[in-house]
């Protein structure tokens, strides 16, 4: 069976964030806006035309951060952004996953194909040709404070498209040096001109790229935070009125109100709801009936912090920039403008946000998790879901460790972007931290969608208990469930089951069985 090839990704044109995952985590094919190119052609020639005039240019004819009052003479700009790469690559840590990096290189030759940064269309292609080569640079994950750009791990990026740094190509996890990554992809080392050094690591790719990988993941975390706390919700005999659309009109906050209506189309026609629905349950604990109000405000932060990501990937981040002084007229002239595209807090800020944002999600599902624990809360079930509780302990630590995952998440929901620490002699005195507040995002996704797993089980193993149907939707969700964790009946350890629910869960699976649209 053939499968449609997937259309190209063409930068210099307006990417998605969906457009980075594909080409990240896939084998999606990059090219080179034509018009790009032909825009780059054009500020390459005014920069060098400006160059020639004898004006003093930042990172083109002077040196960098404290160091952009020194002149470098003609015969030196080369080597001086050579220097540079080689200079700038002190990261440390351990090296960024292979689909972060792929997503650096579209991102970064991205950015230079937008037309600002006054480099050589063939720098531009030769990003992407070792893009789609299937070279990824090793890069460090930390070093950069997020602003004058990602600049360390842009370092370890860029020296491989000169021939040095390290590199791993195709499937193999093997280092190798960059000059054997490009020889063995048939491709020679790219020969800087003036600027292009600056140029390949002036920018907030790397804080982007993490956080537009980890947003992609983090939307169907939010699907399926609401389905998964439908089958809580039925499981654990509660009732729907807390969905009332009346309710929600009243306080119509747009994720609120999807939330609210997606609760009740996953419980409409549940036979195990109809089954209680004349009982004494007045109203739930707050983790089952607000479901609505703190799902919906994490898909309101989600909202925002996508749209600024989106923007970012689609933004010049470079300095100094090469820009027309009339866009509608390019024979009017352009001009070489020192700026801060750089600076990360647009990115930073929405990514602190988002990391806040999902950790109420995972500390909301893990209170659902603890009232199937306790036989005075769990509405006729046993102790913990075992069938011998005392002989057995069901799922006690299963629900210990959500409560760990959610008191990390607490802990690094603290904002990175309210920190800043001088560098470079004072010059560069207010900074993001960007990339460390990308870090934490890509961690409490990666905790949110363990403690989502867990909840999935013991929703699962609740339902087995009732022994009544829920809806078919939440009947598929369960079958799906089935898959990765089998019915827990003896103790046994579940690590490896929960991990594969939750790439299962991060993958969309349980959003596609229960025929819900994804959020990107």
């Amino acid at each position: 069976m053939t499968h449609p090839v997937e259309p190209a990704v063409v930068v210099g044109s307006p990417l998605q964030l969906r457009d980075v995952t594909r080409v990240a985590r896939g084998s999606t094919n990059v090219l080179l806006d034509p018009q790009a190119r032909a825009a780059l052609a054009q500020t390459r020639e005014q920069l060098e035309a400006r160059l020639a005039s004898g004006a003093a240019i930042y990172g083109v004819n002077t040196g960098f951060g404290a160091l952009s009052e020194t002149r470098i003479p003609g015969d030196k700009l080369s080597a001086l952004q050579l220097n540079l790469l080689r200079s700038h690559a002190v990261g440390v840590g351990q090296p960024l996953p292979r689909d972060v990096v792929r997503a650096l290189l579209l991102l970064r030759a991205h950015t230079l194909a937008l037309g600002a940064s006054g480099v050589s269309p063939e720098l531009a292609e030769h990003l992407v040709t070792v893009l789609n080569a299937g070279i990824a640079p090793v890069v460090p994950c930390q070093g950069s404070v997020g602003a004058s750009g990602d600049l360390a791990p842009l370092a370890h990026l860029a020296l491989v498209l000169v021939g040095e740094g390290r590199a791993t190509i195709g499937d193999s996890c093997t280092h190798i040096d960059g000059a054997a990554a490009l020889q063995q992809a048939g491709l020679v080392p790219f020969a800087l001109g003036p600027k292009e050094g600056l140029s390949l690591i002036n920018g907030t790719q790397v804080m982007t790229a993490i956080g537009a990988l980890a947003l992609h993941d983090a939307s169907e975390l939010i699907v399926a935070t609401d389905i998964i706390g439908a089958l809580s919700l039925d499981t654990h005999l509660g009732t729907v009125s807390a969905c009332d659309p009346r309710i929600h009109a009243g306080k119509a906050h747009p994720g609120q109100l999807q939330s609210a209506a997606l609760i009740r189309q996953l419980l409409a026609g549940s036979p195990l709801n109809d089954s209680h629905r004349h009982c004494n349950v007045v109203q739930d604990a707050y983790s089952m009936r607000c479901m609505p109000q703190v799902h919906g405000a994490v898909r309101g932060a989600f909202a925002y912090a996508s749209n600024a990501c989106e923007i970012e990937v689609n933004s010049f981040t470079d300095n100094p920039l090469v820009l027309p002084r009339d866009r509608n007229d390019p024979s009017a002239g352009f001009d070489v403008i020192s700026g801060g595209n750089f600076h990360g807090a647009t990115i930073a800020v929405p990514l602190d946000h988002m990391t806040a944002a999902l950790t109420t999600l995972a500390t909301i599902s893990e209170r659902r998790s603890d009232r199937f624990m306790n036989p005075h809360t769990n509405r006729g079930l046993p102790a913990f879901l075992a069938d011998h509780p005392g002989l057995q302990s069901g799922f006690m630590m299963a629900h210990v460790t959500a409560a760990a995952l959610a008191s990390e998440c607490k802990a690094d929901a603290h904002p990175a972007s309210v920190d800043t620490i001088p560098t470079s002699a004072g010059k560069e005195d207010h900074v993001s931290m960007g990339p460390l507040a990308a870090r934490k995002l890509r961690r409490v996704v990666d905790n949110l969608s363990l403690v989502l797993a867990i909840e999935a089980a013991i929703g699962a193993r609740a339902l087995d208990l009732r022994d009544i149907a829920t809806s078919e939707p939440l009947m598929r969700v369960h079958q799906t469930i089935r898959q990765y964790v089998p019915p827990v009946t003896d103790d046994r350890s579940m690590t490896d089951e929960l991990h594969l629910l939750a790439a299962a869960i991060v993958r969309g699976e349980l959003r596609e069985a229960a025929g819900v649209e994804p959020l990107l």
